[in-house]
């Protein structure tokens, strides 16, 4: 796909529009009480494979297993993000060659049934499955505070968990965000080749000062800052990943990031949530990836949300990681340039909204 070049006077303007009609309906929903408390979603067009695919995966966690699921993706669910959620997952159908051979893993804490049937009600074809979160007492009880208390959220940390909770069939994933939208093929990125032993590939970002994702009671204490010996450590965003599963349950890897846990709880040797744990153990031993599948940062900052341009290059995928989600700007009548290009992906029901299906 060629790459994705928009002005950013021309996005202003589209965001502009798309903030009226937004604020207006938010209006409406808000004055129809607590019904309008959980969110209602039309259905998405239909997305059909290409002549060359496998056969299209039948409905059902049998599908799991299938020898034609071409790509799995896994993505947590749940009420206060399922917005960006349905959005990000119509995005990696309308732009795959294969939409009907995607088999999707969510991972949810609570409201199992209404997420089974609002996904289910969007995308009447889709091949997924959804797991509890078994493992989220424990996390709760891992977790240290951070900056930020969206970053607090137990099922922010299911991706250290997904070894555990789906199939052992499944060998290969790609865990994304649900504040993400791709413009390209997922199957690209599902095919990153990986050396072997290496159970992690995600976009690298070793221009970051990666000192300052760990305190300073970290970098003094020579028994802990020696981890990093021998590595050639860089920050990575976890919001996307490819995951090699089988690699990771022989690595044991979560039960790594759940020991660097339980130190923070005794030792605060990091501030920012999940994203710490992970870098202390893998830091320096990733495949690699093209920028242009994680131009991340686009939320704004963690501290005054302020708005963010894409990075030099093609784009691949756009994530709205920080502070800011697009559909929260849009609805408050904020939007950034950027959130113009997440709009077309919303699939939220608005009062008197006219069915365009």
């Amino acid at each position: 796909m060629p790459p994705l070049w928009l002005s950013s006077t021309l996005l202003l303007l589209l965001a502009i529009l798309l903030s009226s009609s937004y604020r207006a309906t938010a209006a409406a929903a808000e004055s129809d009480g607590a019904a309008s408390r959980m969110p209602s979603f039309r259905e998405a067009p239909q997305f059909y494979n290409a002549p060359s695919c496998s056969p299209p995966l039948p409905k059902g966690r049998g599908a799991a297993c299938s020898p034609h699921a071409l790509v799995h993706v896994a993505m947590t669910l749940d009420v206060a993000y399922l917005r960006g959620s349905m959005a990000a997952v119509r995005s990696v159908l309308q732009h795959t060659g294969c939409p009907q051979s995607v088999f999707f893993h969510f991972v949810a804490s609570s409201a199992a049934e209404y997420l089974r049937a609002t996904v289910g009600g969007s995308f009447p074809s889709l091949a997924f499955q959804i797991y509890p979160f078994a493992d989220e007492p424990r996390v709760a009880g891992l977790i240290s505070t951070s900056i930020r208390a969206a970053l607090d959220r137990p099922l922010n940390y299911a991706r250290s968990y997904l070894a555990r909770v789906l199939p052992e069939c499944v060998r290969r994933v790609v865990y994304l965000d649900s504040d993400l939208v791709l413009v390209d093929d997922v199957a690209i990125l599902a095919s990153i080749p990986l050396p072997d032993g290496v159970a992690l590939a995600a976009p690298e970002y070793c221009n970051a000062n990666f000192t300052s994702y760990f305190t300073d009671a970290f970098w003094t204490n020579p028994a802990l800052s020696v981890v990093f010996e021998g590595r050639q450590p860089c920050y990575f965003n976890t919001g996307v990943m490819v995951m090699e599963l089988g690699r990771w349950r022989d690595g044991e890897y979560t039960e790594q990031i759940e020991e660097w846990m339980e130190l923070q709880k005794r030792i605060r040797i990091y501030e920012l949530g999940s994203l710490p744990p992970f870098l202390l153990v893998f830091a320096g031993r990733i495949a690699a990836v093209e920028h242009r599948w994680n131009q991340h940062g686009l939320g704004g900052d963690n501290y005054r949300g302020l708005c963010r341009d894409l990075h030099l290059g093609p784009v691949s995928l756009l994530h709205w990681s920080g502070k800011g989600k697009p559909w929260a700007r849009l609805d408050a009548g904020r939007p950034c340039p950027l959130d113009a290009i997440w709009a077309p992906y919303d699939l939220l029901l608005r009062p008197f909204a006219i069915d365009d299906s």
